[in-house]
């Protein structure tokens, strides 16, 4: 398992509960990219790197996903939560504010439910790069900030949610100044900030994963 210094105590807020509209409707955390669900393949990566909690911001997700999530929670109490933004499907902001007020460490890991070649080593270089300050985002190779997989001074990201009206992750999350943190990409697999929005980015990231587990195939 990989494990951060405990000096970096830090909660993961994934957010689960968007509409999925360029997805058909999907539920976009139920679907797989490889063995596991997306949601759950996520999730695993926070426990692996060692977050003391798991906060997931959207309806319950019964059978196979509540499952496997209850595996990774046991023997932790308190470790896992569920919580429902206000309407559902509200959108990131509302279940960014939904989420950040379950948190309590001190520092806080924001990602998206569709992030299949996210892993724990990536989630450790993010949370071991923060800064002093406010935070750090991982940015594309355009450099382009990935605001579903970044990491936050608790305390900060709540004052400015407190002071922020509008709806955007990017109206709230820019103007806190974050540095940034280019990670690098598992050999074979795409890049860990690879979201599934689409059929067409699953279809390519099923694809890509297939290529992982059955080179010769």
């Amino acid at each position: 398992m990989t494990a951060v210094d405990p000096a970096l105590d830090f909660d993961t807020l994934i957010l689960a509960g968007g509409r999925a509209a360029r997805m058909g409707g999907a539920d976009k955390a139920g679907l797989a990219v490889g063995a596991a669900p997306m949601l759950v393949s996520v999730a695993r990566a926070a426990a692996a790197a060692g977050t003391s909690r798991l906060i997931l911001v959207g309806p319950p997700r019964p059978g196979p996903i509540e499952d496997d999530l209850a595996l990774l929670a046991a023997g932790r109490t308190g470790w896992l939560t569920w919580v429902q933004e206000e309407p559902p499907g509200s959108g990131p902001v509302a279940g960014l504010r939904c989420g950040l007020a379950e948190a309590t460490a001190a520092w806080v890991v924001l990602l998206a439910t569709d992030l299949p070649f996210l892993t724990a080593a990536h989630l450790t270089a993010l949370v071991m790069a923060r800064p002093q300050a406010v935070g750090v985002v991982a940015a594309d190779t355009a450099g382009h900030s990935q605001w579903l997989t970044s990491c936050w001074h608790t305390s900060v990201l709540k004052s400015a949610l407190t002071a922020y009206g509008g709806n955007s992750l990017h109206g709230v999350l820019e103007p806190l100044n974050p540095a940034t943190i280019r990670l690098e990409a598992t050999v074979g697999d795409p890049p860990p900030w690879l979201d599934c929005d689409t059929p067409d980015d699953l279809a390519t990231a099923r694809r890509a994963r297939s290529r992982v587990e059955d080179p010769g195939g």
